[in-house]
């Protein structure tokens, strides 16, 4: 197996295609093949803040459910928006205002196709991906080595929202313990949730949510080569949102 993880594309829909075409797929009647059958794997957060969110939603559904030749894990934008459209009561904002407005913008009966793609993808996604052919874990924010193999309402917190403690930095942002820190294991973890400026390596995890949608780029993170390829992004550039890591 050869694969392709994707970081955190926040509806850069344009982002994503340059970057399937800088990874060597052919765009073939709008889907993404490679030539080689390479795996393209979503990291989660393909909606909010960016300009085309749904149409990243429709390609990535096209990609996983309908041509299978994809993988995808949910990340915490991907879980509050299908919480919104089964109608649970969500603040529309901190992006998935940008979601909403292009969703209600739709006719109804493209908005009931989104709704059920979108639906569909996030029931049928796992948590997080195991994979042993090519020693690696897939989760959108990290997994704490000892969570791996569970399913609990703790692990899929850690794995939606990073390894929050409850308390908040004073603009609002969560708190977070820098997990990676403390990883011994021998597989990857490949994470991306919180926006660094360059893919950023701890022991043997990688975080590749490179701030596409603040104005940086896209990044995929290839293995079993263990190497990065990224495009430019071309939204405005946010300099306050990305890591307080170092």
């Amino acid at each position: 197996m050869h694969a392709d993880i994707i970081g955190d594309v926040h509806g850069c829909y344009d982002e994503l295609l340059a970057l399937f075409k800088k990874l060597g797929y052919d765009i073939e009647n709008g889907i993404p093949h490679h030539p080689e059958g390479r795996k393209p794997i979503f990291i989660g957060d393909i909606t909010d803040r960016g300009p085309h969110s749904l149409k990243t939603v429709e390609l990535v559904y096209d990609m996983v459910i309908k041509k299978k030749i994809a993988d995808y894990v949910p990340g915490n934008h991907c879980n509050k928006l299908y919480r919104y459209f089964l109608g649970n009561k969500v603040q529309v904002k901190h992006g998935l205002e940008t979601t909403v407005a292009e969703y209600e913008s739709l006719a109804a009966n493209k908005q009931m196709e989104i709704k059920d793609k979108f639906t569909t993808l996030y029931e049928q996604a796992p948590l997080y991906l195991v994979l042993p052919e090519l020693q690696a874990i897939i989760a959108h924010a990290g997994i704490r080595e000892d969570l791996i193999g569970r399913q609990d309402k703790k692990t899929a917190t850690f794995v939606l929202y990073g390894d929050i403690t409850g308390e908040k930095h004073e603009d609002g942002r969560p708190v977070r313990r820098d997990w990676a820190q403390d990883y011994k294991g021998a597989n990857w973890i490949v994470y991306g949730h919180t926006p660094v400026k360059q893919p950023r390596v701890v022991n043997k995890t990688i975080n590749i949510d490179t701030g596409c949608v603040f104005g940086n780029q896209l990044t995929a993170f290839r293995l079993p080569e263990e190497t990065t390829e990224s495009v430019p992004s071309d939204q405005p550039y946010v300099e306050e949102k990305f890591s307080y890591f170092d």
